[in-house]
């Protein structure tokens, strides 16, 4: 389980945006390798709390080895991060002072071949972040339409050739049920072009990328999550969350955009009748990236991206 190890990105802008405040309530929405947990928990006092959530539970186990030092101060929920405000409640608190979400699979999760997340080493197909849900890799490679695979290969993974990669799924699976992740790392080669396999990067991300959102409701989740988010953030309260991918950074963008707009009637209107107001400011106009040293040190954080909003009091 001590192997269970993920390098923290963007852990320094992320605890200067939280601003923490040593007795305050602060919720890690995305525990996974527990390095940002362990880092805020650090900075809290005795009275300070810290709400870990993760629906895995190898990484709930793991927080209990690397939150040892700090684990007065910490509470460890197994939860869907889409439920953050359950678990606030049921924890016993109203509100938070600041909430963090990382939105990247954990680098236990890639590493671990058995888990099926990885295009490099052969396993199950599986992909459940939740090994309690039902959904698998497997159902969607062999039980999903032609049509619904394409779909999601281009929408959520960007590939240009989800309507080849689609069709040899659908062929491989007419002869024999597809059973592991290197079996369809190599149909899903077959259908590409030769200039295509000649790129930099492996040919397998992108859809890999977009079965395991898919198995896991990835953007439905987050859609979800940044509401409840800004709901149960305090007055002054900040929400940082860190994205790896462009439809995840819209969706954030974008509910924090229509927060902080407040009254949406027609410009021509003389006066507000819808009465909306903003409930929050943003603090990050542009999204913080990591700098050079980190990409250095961690090619993993190459494309994330970190927004930040503040609750209006």
């Amino acid at each position: 389980m001590n192997d269970f190890f993920h390098i923290s990105i963007l852990l320094e802008p992320c605890l200067d945006a939280l601003s923490i405040q040593p007795d305050g309530v602060y919720i890690d929405a995305t525990l996974g390798g527990a390095g940002h947990s362990f880092h805020i928990a650090s900075r809290l006092s005795e009275a300070g709390t810290l709400l870990c959530i993760d629906r895995d539970r190898q990484a709930l186990d793991n927080a209990e080895i690397r939150l040892a030092p700090v684990r007065d101060r910490v509470r460890l929920c197994q939860s869907d991060f889409r439920k953050l405000d359950d678990v606030l409640a049921r924890e016993g608190f109203a509100q938070a002072d600041g909430i963090l979400f990382d939105l990247g699979v954990s680098s236990p999760q890639l590493d671990h071949g058995e888990r099926g997340f990885s295009y490099m080493k052969d396993a199950p197909l599986d992909m459940r972040m939740d090994q309690g849900q039902a959904l698998t890799a497997y159902e969607i490679v062999n039980a999903w339409s032609r049509e619904e695979i394409r779909r999601i290969l281009f929408e959520y993974g960007e590939e240009r050739y989800a309507p080849l990669i689609a069709a040899a799924i659908e062929r491989r699976r007419a002869e024999k049920p597809i059973e592991t992740t290197l079996e369809l790392v190599d149909i899903i080669k077959g259908a590409m072009p030769a200039k295509a396999l000649r790129e930099k990067q492996h040919p397998a991300k992108r859809s890999f990328q977009a079965i395991r959102i898919a198995v896991n409701d990835e953007l439905g989740a987050v859609a979800e999550a940044m509401e409840k988010a800004i709901d149960v953030l305090a007055p002054h309260g900040r929400l940082a969350v860190i994205t790896f991918h462009s439809l995840e950074d819209r969706i954030v963008k974008n509910t924090f955009q229509k927060a902080a707009q407040g009254c949406t009637c027609p410009r021509d209107f003389p006066v507000c009748v819808c009465g909306n107001k903003p409930r929050i400011k943003i603090i990050t106009r542009k999204p913080i990236v990591p700098d050079g040293e980190e990409l250095t040190e961690n090619a993993r954080a190459r494309s994330a991206k970190l927004r930040v909003c503040e609750k209006l009091g």
